[in-house]
């Protein structure tokens, strides 16, 4: 087993060395757009900033939705389908240049309850595609020189949202996931500057939402979850999709912690893990294993606060061969997938982890070895244990 810390460094290494073929297309493109915007990171606080355009025309609300994805069982094949025939126009633009034209334009599609039909000539033929472990992919991407949008309508949430100016982003975000909105359609949202107190808005950057959304959400889940009593013992749920098995598993103790994830001969004999964790006071700074370890945190939080339950949370992923790099949607759909089942219930934290080692490739042990919650509350039982025999 090989142990180290370039998570980003593997990534970067896997979708470099893909080639899947994506829309090939001209110019001038006419089509939907889900709706769907993406805003890139690279030179803050000038970004490019554009729409998402697929040829196909009308409801094409799928390939920007995955919410959708695993509990309509949609295959790996099926989502890299949808989302290389999103082509990206961009412009480059300041982050706060909300007034302008081609903003208002982002700003209609992030908020629209359909899909939109849409315009767009580019400076050259768009070429290539984009693969992360952060965003979902999409298509070939090109400059936009001209780009027209139909007649959209403003979904009444996100609507409300945006007109009122008083009401911090924080609280737009936590409002509208309690209405039943979408992740998806909060971020959107989020990353076009829609919500948040007028003076403070500012186009953000899509990995940079995603992860933001998440963050927001689990740190306000977090803070009803404490009020709850832990469970009555050890429970396992599980998931498996999209070449990855995913075990949750709570122990009846207050809040804490623990993501672990092993890539398993992805690119050849590689065997290699990352983790991270917190103690029942939270994080602090930006996680090492990325984007990934906020989307797991949020769904499992979802979940307890919705049972009006408290426990620690130890999740152990594993990537398998055919894996490709989709977004941390995967991760945080295929783990509220995993909370919404029936939970699988044991004596203790060793039984647990006796049922899990029949579902894994790797052996327990490994994942014991490479924690710190897990090992931790390993010895913890074990004393208990061993002080009243």
């Amino acid at each position: 087993m090989s142990v180290i810390k370039g998570k980003e460094a593997y990534l970067k290494k896997l979708t470099a060395s893909m080639y899947i073929p994506s829309q090939d297309v001209g110019r001038e493109l006419e089509g939907s757009t889900p709706p769907s915007v993406f805003i890139g990171s690279w030179n803050y606080p000038r970004v490019y900033a554009g729409p998402m355009i697929s040829p196909q025309h009308g409801d094409t609300m799928i390939m920007d939705r995955p919410e959708s994805w695993i509990p309509e069982k949609k295959s790996q094949e099926e989502i890299i389908r949808y989302r290389l025939n999103l082509i990206r126009g961009k412009r480059e633009m300041k982050v706060t240049e909300l007034d302008c034209r081609f903003s208002e334009m982002l700003r209609d599609i992030s908020l629209s309850a359909s899909s939109i039909e849409s315009e767009a000539q580019f400076i050259q033929a768009p070429r290539g595609m984009s693969f992360s472990d952060e965003h979902t992919p999409f298509g070939p991407s090109a400059p936009l020189e001209r780009f027209e949008i139909g007649n959209s309508r403003w979904d009444r949430d996100l609507e409300k949202v945006y007109y009122d100016g008083d009401l911090k982003a924080a609280d737009a975000v936590e409002d509208l996931h309690h209405s039943g909105l979408p992740f998806s359609s909060i971020q959107k949202a989020f990353s076009v500057g829609a919500m948040g107190t007028k003076k403070r808005r500012r186009l953000v950057p899509t990995r940079w939402s995603i992860t933001a959304c998440d963050s927001i959400l689990g740190d306000r889940l977090l803070g009803s979850v404490r009020d709850y009593d832990p469970i009555d013992c050890c429970q396992v749920r599980e998931s498996a999709g999209l070449n990855n098995y995913y075990a949750v598993i709570l122990l009846p103790t207050t809040w804490q912690y623990e993501w672990m994830e092993a890539f398993l001969h992805i690119m050849g004999n590689e065997e290699l893990m990352f983790s991270d964790f917190e103690g029942n006071s939270g994080k602090r700074g930006y996680s090492r294993v990325g984007g990934c370890y906020y989307s797991c945190k949020m769904a499992v939080l979802e979940a307890l606060a919705r049972e009006k339950k408290q426990a620690g949370a130890i999740i152990l992923r594993e990537a398998y061969r055919g894996y490709v790099p989709l977004g941390v949607f995967n991760v945080r759909e295929n783990v509220r997938n995993a909370m919404q089942k029936k939970p699988l219930e044991f004596e203790s934290l060793k039984a647990a982890l006796g049922y899990v080692s029949t579902r894994l490739e790797l052996p327990v042990k490994q994942f014991i070895r490479q924690s710190d919650l897990l090992r931790e509350e390993l010895k913890s039982q074990q004393t208990t244990l061993s002080f009243f025999s």
